[in-house]
């Protein structure tokens, strides 16, 4: 028991989510064993089923926390006291801000396809969309149709996914992202709202 504790303050969660991070998006979620994590941070494989049951746990502990920063993300934006199309641009660079400064992340959260753990990586997505599709269309002037808002998360993903491991940061591809973000918003003025 005392070697236990001794461990759990050695070896953090967050340590742990760290090394498997790295892991995952250099070999893929499949070519990553618990061993292979453990080596990474010079511990014991058994030391880590103490903070995770399984490697499937620790993958939606770590995506779990990648899309909490994004929602945080979004969610800051709606608290601001700016007029809604400014939230709009805000909220559609933060997006793709995110997910050029966070390249790993991103990575581990829409791009890795797995069996063991499709049904979550379908699920968690798709929360992150909603929570997008909300504001978007809060914040629109015109109502916009299911299909118009979905094709532009997916302009947005198509952006960041384009551009993922070609640039080092956002600030590469800024002016771009600015012009690719003024482009999606005539679509919330101009009543293209058919499906």
């Amino acid at each position: 028991m005392s070697a236990r504790k001794a461990v759990a303050k050695e070896l953090t969660r967050d340590m742990i989510l760290q090394a498997a991070n790295n892991l995952f998006v250099e070999k893929g979620y499949q070519h990553v064993s618990m061993r292979q994590i453990a080596t990474k941070l010079n511990y014991s494989h058994g030391s880590l089923y103490y903070h995770f049951k399984n490697k499937a746990e620790l993958f939606f502990a770590l995506v779990e926390k990648h899309f909490q920063l994004l929602d945080e993300r979004m969610c800051a934006i709606q608290d601001k006291d700016i007029p809604d199309e400014e939230k709009l641009r805000q909220l559609m660079q933060d997006y793709i801000a995110f997910g050029l400064t966070h390249q790993s992340h991103y990575e581990i959260m829409f791009l890795i396809r797995d069996d063991e753990v499709r049904t979550f990586m379908q699920e968690a997505p798709m929360k992150a969309y909603q929570r997008f599709a909300h504001f978007v269309a809060n914040w629109s002037e015109e109502t916009l149709s299911v299909q118009v808002i979905w094709s532009m998360f997916l302009s947005l993903h198509g952006f960041v996914t384009h551009y993922l491991r070609h640039v080092n940061e956002y600030a590469d591809v800024e002016q771009m992202a600015k012009r690719h973000v003024d482009l999606l918003l005539q679509w919330t003025k101009t009543g293209q709202n058919n499906g």
